[in-house]
């Protein structure tokens, strides 16, 4: 049986998929009002997307704006996530003060997940993932493929390597370009947590396409889904009143 994982009083693994709603904003006084905002919005955690942040290089920053958004958002879990602009983000940073920015972060304990890119390299990510545990802090492996979508066997072997890599959520985003690529995301999915995984599992394909992929996890395996309230932060998110209906629809 797989582990549910836990995160305050959200339990990511079990029933409907868990909806994060991503916070985009690039100021400060844009980020406390879009949190303020989250507040009037059934959600199951929120995904701070630090990489649209205006002053993600200045680490004191960072630290004293999370400190508001921990305050706002109460007992709301957070994912803290610098998505690289390879793989969808809003910029590129050195490697070095990536793993300086995650790690710090992790320190300060006032967010329950932290998102981590395969692409930076084995060693990265053991070592981040490994930091995030002892910090008690949850990891998200992830993967995006902005132009395609892999053969289904990439798909379970990459979701497996993560596991393998200290993953607690392995996630995997893909571009469906016909409908039959949304089928191979849906079906990896389905075989992934039917044969191999240890762990929850994140899919999705993204665009108009692969829409079906962000409503029907509950049956096929994919235990959270991402929703927008203002602005989407990748292709093909609905927002989250329609997401909530449709999920308990399916329920």
């Amino acid at each position: 049986m797989r582990k549910i994982v836990k995160v305050r009083n959200l339990e990511i693994g079990q029933g409907i998929p868990k909806i994060c709603v991503p916070l985009v904003s690039k100021t400060d006084e844009e980020i406390i009002q879009d949190a303020n905002n989250l507040k009037n919005f059934k959600l199951d955690l929120v995904e701070w997307r630090v990489d649209y942040y205006e002053n993600v290089e200045n680490l004191n920053k960072v630290k004293n704006i999370l400190k508001v958004l921990r305050s706002i958002l109460d007992d709301l879990p957070i994912l803290f996530t610098f998505r690289s602009k390879r793989e969808g983000g809003e910029k590129e940073i050195f490697l070095e003060y990536y793993k300086k920015l995650n790690k710090e972060i992790i320190e300060t304990k006032m967010v329950d997940l932290i998102d981590v890119e395969l692409l930076v390299g084995d060693e990265v990510v053991k070592d981040i993932s490994k930091f995030a545990h002892i910090n008690n802090v949850k990891t998200v492996i992830s993967n995006h493929e902005f132009y395609n979508t892999p053969e289904k066997n990439e798909i379970i072997s990459r979701l497996c390597k993560m596991q393998d890599l200290g993953a607690d959520l392995p996630k995997i985003a893909v571009m469906p370009q016909n409908s039959k690529d949304v089928i191979t995301l849906l079906t990896a999915t389905e075989e992934m947590v039917r044969e191999y995984s240890k762990t929850p599992i994140i899919t999705m394909a993204m665009g108009k396409l692969g829409l079906v992929s962000r409503l029907t996890g509950e049956i096929f395996g994919s235990s959270l889904t991402f929703g927008s309230i203002k602005v989407a932060s990748a292709p093909g998110q609905i927002r989250v009143e329609e997401l909530q209906k449709i999920l308990n629809i399916i329920h």
